[in-house]
């Protein structure tokens, strides 16, 4: 079983480039404080670390 991890959008996309914002939404996070639980595959750590300034992470 993979460990489970919760994502949550603290700042906006906005200001960011535009392949940040397709990260963060590819993440499925729309609006702040949104929160989704994702499995901690290498793909999805990779995306969450080209976003880190913008999101924040907890083990489920």
């Amino acid at each position: 079983m993979e460990k489970k991890i919760k994502v949550t959008l603290v700042r906006s996309p906005f200001s960011c480039d535009k392949k940040q914002q397709a990260v963060v939404y590819a993440l499925g996070l729309h609006k702040i404080r949104q929160v989704k639980e994702h499995t901690a595959n290498p793909c999805i750590m990779g995306m969450i670390a080209k976003v880190s300034h913008l999101v924040k992470v907890e083990e489920v």
